[in-house]
Order: C-alpha cells, then structure tokens, then sequence
C-alpha cells in the first residue's frame, strides 16, 4: 500500500462538507500548517473540529474560522483568537470547551478502543450537565466518552514511506493520540525519509496508524504569545 501522497492538496481531496476532523499540535506548537491551507483552498463547511486550541486571527485554525468553514469547535483553550469569540457570542459557531485533560484522554480512548472513561474533573459545572455520575471512594467522577474524528491530521518532525513517525518536544501532547484516533489518519511531516532511516526506539506512532504522509513545506512554526521578560 503507497501512503505517500504529493502535497496536502491531494492527501486531504476526499475531505467533505460536515467532516468531523481532528487536528493535531499544542496551541500553534506543531499544528498542520500544510493541511490547513489546503482545507482553505478547498472550501469544504460545516466542519467539526476537534483541537486543543482555535488557533489565532490569521493562522491555524483562525484561517478556517474567517472563512467560515467551522461549524463547531471541540476544544480546551481558546482565548487568542477574536474572530472565535465573535462567532461564540453571536451564536454563529457551536463550541464545546473541554478540560485539557479530558479532552487528551477521550481522544487517547479511542485510540485504545476503550468506549469511555471516569474523570472528576468538571463534576459540579456546566461541564456535567447530561453526564452520567458515578461515586467511587466517596468522590463524584463523570462519564465521558471516547471522541472519534473522520480524519485525523497531525504534523510530523519526520515520518518514513511506512508511516513511521517521530515528533519533537510538546507537537507529542495531542498529536500522537490523535494519529490513533482517526478512521483516516493524514500526517505532513518536515523530512520524509525511507523505511529504515528512522531509529526504531524513537519512533512515537507506529506506520500501521498513519493511511497518508507527504513532505511538508513553508513552516512559519508560530509562537501563540512570545514573552520576553516577566
């Protein structure tokens, strides 16, 4: 099976209107710039995102977000983008915030096969409205479920023909379980080697995850806010 595709615009061509997507990285650490434009250029809708984050006004997600192309976002951090507040508070974008924790573990669970999980984590907010409690030990966990995606599209330090896949630094935090998590994983790598190029005891996602891989380019690697002095 050839997993190796050209450029984002063709790994990503099957991608439609009301796709559920996950898109890896941590905050703008590591996000699939690649990927993210081709989305833009294609103009699918209605999208559901899953992400730790909505990215900022012009970059990552934000991108998605000014052309409209997101209907709901699933996500743990979004305070640096105002096109997304915008939307949230005119009712124009359906947002679920997740505990980051919660958030990285439903989707590690569907990667495991593991259909849901207990937390304590948002027991007596918002968060618990419609969940199932449950008492262990004399402390209140909620029911949540393990989160599935469409596509899964994360990017990649370097990456083999294989799928074979090896990341830097917190790019691990969200897009190695999401690589595990899509029905369809695509992943854009910076250097895309050949089979046996990779050292076997760094590899982090194994090929048997990944359906797609292509050489990336242009990375502007963005930083969310840089601070110089505190």
């Amino acid at each position: 099976m050839n997993k190796v595709f050209a450029n984002a615009d063709e790994a990503i061509q099957d991608i439609t209107d009301g796709t559920t997507l996950m898109l890896g990285g941590f905050g703008l650490c590591g996000i699939p710039e690649n990927s993210i434009a081709a989305l833009v250029r294609k103009g699918v809708k209605n999208l559901t995102c899953i992400s730790n984050n909505a990215g900022v006004d012009d970059f990552g997600l934000g991108l998605l977000l000014k052309t409209r192309q997101i209907r709901k976002m699933m996500s743990s951090y979004v305070g640096e983008n105002a096109e997304f507040e915008r939307q949230l508070l005119a009712g124009e974008l359906e947002v679920d915030l997740i505990p980051q924790g919660t958030l990285a573990t439903r989707i590690q669970m569907a990667g495991m096969g593991i259909p849901a999980f207990f937390t304590p984590a948002g027991y007596g907010t918002e968060v618990a409205e419609g969940k199932e409690i449950r008492v262990f030990d004399g402390k209140h966990y909620l029911m949540e479920m393990a989160l599935h995606a469409d596509f899964a599209i994360v990017k990649a330090w370097k990456g083999d023909t294989m799928g074979n896949l090896v990341f830097r630094k917190t790019t691990r935090n969200y897009s190695v379980p999401m690589a595990k998590a899509g029905n369809v994983t695509i992943v854009e790598v910076e250097h895309l080697v050949q089979p046996g190029e990779l050292d076997p005891d760094q590899i982090h996602v194994p090929g048997i995850y990944v359906h797609r891989i292509f050489q990336g380019s242009n990375y502007e690697k963005r930083i969310e806010r840089k601070t110089v002095k505190i």
